[in-house]
This record gives structure tokens, sequence and C-alpha cells, in this order.
């Protein structure tokens, strides 16, 4: 017990620690950022090896603790090393190496690898591993794939010593701008953000007839946009909100599909979006608020088509309105005043954010810093202010139970933060390894001539290769690789926006989360409601159709996500909004106050003429789909016939 309560300090000192370089870093800005690079990757490797040390040793798992202890041993050096000749290998020895520096690379990709392993599974490690050996045995793969090969020196060159590959730009862009933010969500969930979010949500059952179920879709979705992983924020939230709809009448894989969707769904949520909308920002070179805007439109036609869906499925299986008690399901009840005095804790620092980023348009750097210092002082100062307020003579225990918020906040960022920035790391290298094998051109051409240049075969085939290539990661390292490897290829030759293609392959690839058999988001949510997966995942596929129809709309319709809001943009979302609403009608209606009960192939019209509203590039023929919903619908709900017939059964069975 000693050791992990060890293990436990260890990891609240790095994590502390590195936050104040962060910090300091976004204010000075005093060395070279590729430096700063290295120096947060060390950071982070000691980080994830003390978070996984306390597990391995609780399930006294020996071989890996003896492990766990090289790669942090093995990284931290290489990261030192690293930052103290900067100049030295940066400038001086381009190209070429020290036998001990190779050693050393050679020890930094060796952990980079393990903790991947440890953090994702052996289904990411071996695609790692095979990336690693396509670089180096390219001249033995056949066709389109072959490339000379790199020698074990080159390889180490790539990834580590020149400064690219693991702390190459993304993770840069990781280390300066994102981590701010999830120190930012760290700090929110440690002041008990999360649990102010449901609360509110909670209280939304009392006004919504469905609304235990979209308690659980508000909840998921406005926390996982902040944490950045599909398969960590089922965790988080589905613990709470599985067993919620379960045990007010939803079905087990109901419950896990709509949690499993909700999850997923907040990736693609401004304003943080998983952690990719500053990847992208970068990568099109534009500014983040861009990045932001133009996500803003398919984030509420998602939005507003799930809570549609999951109200069908509630009225459905819950059947009358049930009002939730939040106190019945958290530690204390909390009245509407003491409840607003909290909200004004994460209300301040948030519009802090929006006005640093959207008005005084700062960098997104500054702005997170700015936002992580009002967090702080709100988070410290609105709890200290109100029991001096109401009893100063208890000052000194708010005080201590403030502090200990604020490390345990400091805790939760880092410890989400740290397996995101080995797997982009990690995934940094593959793509470096990549572009310099040539691979991505090739792909575009084998992309091209197996779809015979047919764009949308092009597009099809796009979206299963962004699906297959997601893997279950988080968001923003799989986006990463879909964006060198998929996007350019519709850029380039297919003539599509940067945008509309960025956000395609942003869209497809956070699909894999709820995709069989991959479904990650799928499986970790089967687990908590102890459903059956195939099952689950087919309710999450009925409840999220929508999100996979989308990234074809912003090919054909690219003015969804190009150009802000624009009147052609408004109305091409109108229509996109009212089709998705027809998709999720004809799906996941049964006979709620239908005369005519859906069969299999009016749902099948149902989703025809929505998809055909959603992405058809012809206005006319969009609003020629919408009449046809409209008509089935009116048909579907007053049908004469249907109402006659059901009646005679009626009297006949009295």
């Amino acid at each position: 017990m000693n050791v992990i309560q060890n293990v436990n300090r260890a990891l609240f000192v790095a994590a502390t620690v590195s936050w104040l370089v962060t910090l300091w870093f976004a204010q000075t800005q005093g060395i070279a950022q590729a430096r700063y690079g290295v120096i947060f990757l060390g950071f982070m490797i000691a980080i994830a090896v003390f978070d996984n040390l306390e597990e391995t040793i609780e399930e006294e798992q020996w071989i890996h603790v003896g492990l766990l202890v090289l790669a942090g041993i093995l990284g931290v050096v290489a990261t030192v090393y690293m930052t103290y000749y900067y100049e030295a290998l940066i400038y001086t020895r381009v190209g070429y190496a020290h036998t001990h520096e190779y050693a050393l690379a050679a020890g930094l990709m060796f952990t980079i690898l393990y903790l991947t392993y440890k953090s994702y599974g052996l289904v990411f490690f071996l695609v790692v591993v095979l990336a690693f050996i396509y670089g180096m045995f390219g001249n033995y793969f056949p066709g389109l794939l072959n490339h000379g090969g790199f020698s074990g020196e080159r390889l180490l060159l790539v990834t580590v010593l020149d400064m690219e590959g693991f702390v190459g730009t993304i993770h840069r862009i990781m280390a300066s701008e994102v981590a701010l933010f999830l120190l930012y969500a760290g700090l929110m969930r440690g002041y008990g953000a999360f649990d102010l979010i449901l609360r509110a949500a909670l209280r939304s059952t009392k006004y919504i007839k469905s609304g235990v179920g979209q308690a659980a879709v508000t909840a998921s979705i406005i926390i996982g946009s902040i944490t950045g992983s599909q398969a960590a924020n089922t965790a988080i939230t589905g613990s709470f909100t599985i067993p919620l709809m379960k045990e007010h009448g939803m079905r087990s894989d109901t419950a896990g599909g709509i949690e499993s969707v909700a999850s997923s769904g907040g990736q693609i949520m401004p304003p943080v979006m998983g952690a990719a909308a500053f990847v992208m920002a970068s990568i099109l070179g534009t500014t983040y608020l861009t990045v932001v805007i133009a996500g803003i439109i398919p984030a509420l036609i998602f939005y507003i088509s799930l809570v549609m869906a999951v109200h069908y499925t509630t009225v459905e299986q819950v059947g009358q309105a049930v009002e939730v008690d939040p106190s019945d399901y958290l530690d204390e009840a909390k009245t509407t005043q003491e409840l607003l005095v909290q909200a004004a804790r994460f209300i301040i620092p948030f519009i802090v954010l929006v006005y640093t980023l959207g008005v005084l348009q700062w960098t997104v750097m500054t702005a997170g810093m700015y936002t992580v210092i009002t967090m702080l002082l709100t988070g410290f100062g609105v709890p200290l202010a109100q029991q001096a307020y109401e009893d100063s003579s208890q000052m000194r225990a708010e005080t201590w139970d403030v502090v200990k918020q604020t490390a345990m906040g400091l805790k939760y960022g880092a410890i989400t933060l740290a397996p995101i920035v080995i797997i982009v790391a990690a995934v940094n290298g593959i793509v470096d390894i990549l572009t310099q094998t040539g691979l991505p051109g090739t792909m575009s051409l084998a992309l091209i001539d197996l779809a015979g240049g047919n764009m949308a075969l092009t597009v099809i085939l796009a979206m299963v290769i962004c699906i297959l290539l997601g893997l279950g990661m988080p968001t923003v390292a799989a986006y990463i690789v879909v964006a060198f490897l998929i996007a350019p290829t519709l850029a380039s030759q297919f003539l599509v926006e940067e945008m509309a293609a960025h956000y395609f392959v942003f869209y497809s690839a956070i699909l894999s989360g709820l995709t069989p058999p991959i479904a990650i988001a799928v499986v970790v949510a089967t687990g908590i409601a102890g459903s059956n997966f195939w099952r689950t995942c087919f309710e999450a596929l009925k409840v999220s159709a929508v999100l996979f129809i989308l990234p074809i709309a912003f090919i054909y319709n690219p003015e969804l996500v190009v150009d802000g809001f624009t009147v052609e943009t408004l109305i091409s979302a109108g229509i996109a909004l009212a089709g998705a609403l027809g998709v999720v009608h004809g799906l996941n209606t049964r006979s709620i106050n239908m005369s005519m009960p859906p069969t299999m192939v009016m749902r099948s019209v149902f989703f025809v003429l929505g998809t055909t509203a959603i992405i058809f590039p012809e206005n006319t023929v969009r609003v020629g789909a919408l009449v046809g919903i409209l008509v089935l619908y009116l048909f579907q709900t007053n049908n004469p016939f249907a109402s006659q017939s059901m009646t005679a059964e009626a009297s006949a069975e009295n």
C-alpha cells in the first residue's frame, strides 16, 4: 500500500510540475517550440508510467511493473538528453548521430511502443509496429506499396533524432495548445462541473417526456466534447447514465447504444471537438475559430436528430414521463441557488474563453492560458466567498477542500492527456514514415484507380478506409491519420473544398467507435449495460444513422461547413435537418400515435428520401424528397383505411 501511495504522490508531483511548465511556456515562449515539445513528452511519459503502475502493482503483474519502470527510465533519459543537446541534434548533426544517441532513440521508441500497448491494447500496437516494419522493409512489399526501405539508423533519425516523428508538428500542437484545454477540462472535473452537468440533465426530466434518455444524451455530449476519447467518455458518463436508463424501463442494449452514440457525438461538438479542432486548424493553415464555426451547423443537425431518435425510443420503452430526483443518484441535494453559485465557477472561465478567442481573437495558446488562470481563480474564489458569507468559521475546512479539488483537477487533466499524447506521438511517427515512403500519394492513385475515377464510389471507399483506420483510437489520433492519407486525395483529385474534405475524414474516423466489429464505444457501453454486443451495435446504428450520412453531405453540399453562416448555408442546413428527421422517424418510430404502423418498406422509403434530402447536390431534388417525406408521414398518421381496419380489429376482439 505504501508503494502505491508513493506512486500516487509521484504522479501528482509530475502532473503539477508539467502544468507549471506548460503555463510558463504559454506565458513566455522562452524556448523553441520543438525543444519544449521534447520536455513535454518526457513529462507525459512519466505520468503515463505512474498512472499505469498503480493498477499494475495492485494486480501483481510484476513483469509489466518491470517493463513500465524500464520504459519510464528510458523515455525520461532520452528526452532529457534530447533537450540538453537540442542544438547539436537539430543543427550540427543533421542526418547522422552518435552510436549512443541511436541507442537512446531506440529506448524512446520502445517506451512509446510499450505505453501505446498498455493504453490502447494489442491491435494498435501492432499497427505501429507494422508501420515501422514497412518503413524498414518496404523493398520487400509488392506493387504500389514497394519503396526503397530505411536502414535502422534512418528509421531512428526519422522518428526521434531529427526532432520530427514522435515530437513533430502535431505533437507540438498537443503540447502548446491542446494541453491547456485538457488542464481546463481536468480542473472543471475536479471542481465538480461534471456533477453539475449531470444534475442539470437530470432536472430536465421534469419537463421532457423522454427526459431519462435526453439526460444521458446531454450529459454525455457535453462531457464527451471535452474528454477527447469515445471510450473514455462512455466509461465516465455511461457508468452513471446506463444504469439510470435501465432502472426506468429501457432495455439494456438500447441504453448502451444511446450512451455510445452520445459519447461519440460529443467529439464533433464545438468548441473543443475532442481536441481535433486545434489540429485541423494547424493542418489547414487557418484559425481555430474558423474550424469551430464550420463545425456548428453539422453538430446541431446531429444533436437534434439524436434527441428525436432518443425521444422515440424512450417513449416507446419507458412510456410515461419519469421525473428523476438528482439527490437519489448524486451525493447530496442542492438548491437552485446553490447550483447557480456553483455554475458561476464554470460560466466565467467559459466567457473568458469565448471572449479571448472570438472577440479579441488571441492565439489558442494565450486564450487557453487565461482560461485556465480564470478557472483557478473562480475555482478557489467562488466557494471561499460563499463560505465566508454563510459561515466564516469553516473557512479553513473549505479552503482545504478546494485545495484537494484543485489537486484532483490537476491529476485528472494529466492522466486524461498523457495516453492521448503517447498515441499522438506514435501516430506522428507513423505519418512521418509513410510520408517519406511516398505512400499517401500512392494511396491516392490506388483509391482513384479502384473507384474507376467515380467520385461517389471514391467517397464511399474513402469512408470505409477512414472507419478502418480509426481503429478505436482517440478522436485526435484517428483524425491525424486520415487527414494525411485520405483528405488530400479528395481535395486534389476531385477538387473538394479542403475544409469539407477534412470534416469528411474527421466525421468518418469517429464512426469506427460505432461500427462493428471495432466499435470501441459500444464495447465499453456493452460491458456497463451487461447487454449483447451485436444488439447494442444495432441500437447504436439506428439512433446514429445521421452521423453516417453527414460526412457524404460535406462532399456534395460543402456549404454546410464552408463560408460561415450565409443564406445559402442556412437554407441547405434547414433542408438537411428536415431530411435527418425523416431518417430518424423512419428508423426509430414504431407505432406511437400512428394509424399505420411502419413496415420495412416504409422505413426504407423514409431512409432513402431523408438521405436524398441530406446529400443530393441540387436543392430542387432535396426539396422534392422533403415533400415525399411529408406526404408519407401524413399518410402514416392519418390513413383512414388503416384506422378503419384497426377499429374493426378492436371491435372483433371485444
